[in-house]
């Protein structure tokens, strides 16, 4: 799903652990957030950024305390994307989504009556896209 919009690199984490790979990279985004922030920390180069954009609420609570000790001791940035939404930025995406260039990748509907079904969805970790909850 990640290389049909436009990943350059794509890891599969269900196959490989690439964190033992001895491999390491200037930039990683991680949109499951499965893996500790040590493991991470592993595997960036001095200077490296780790930006989690999405995983459990205990994972993404384990970076923002840990982070701030790797990003001091180790020379490495590791950060939680929060999106702090403003005009400008909201009317450049609907531009883009009115045009068509920006797609939204929908994993799963659930109506509201499954509200409960959804959070459990998306806590399990498994989400391929967006969750939608349908008023």
């Amino acid at each position: 799903m990640l290389q049909s919009i436009g990943a350059d690199y794509v890891i599969d984490y269900t196959q490989e652990d690439f964190t033992k790979k001895g491999k390491c990279y200037d930039l990683v985004i991680d949109v499951v957030g499965n893996r500790s922030a040590l493991d991470y920390k592993r595997i960036l180069k001095p200077l490296g950024t780790y930006v989690m954009v999405g995983g459990s609420f205990s994972r993404i609570l384990q970076v923002i305390f840990v982070a701030p000790i790797i990003s001091k001791t180790e020379r490495k940035n590791m950060n939680v994307l929060i999106h702090k939404p403003n005009g400008k930025d909201q009317k450049f995406l609907s531009e883009l989504f009115e045009a068509g260039k920006l797609v939204p990748v929908i994993d799963k509907r659930y109506s509201l009556s499954e509200v409960e079904e959804a959070i459990r969805y998306l806590g399990e970790g498994n989400a391929k896209g967006k969750v939608v909850i349908t008023v």
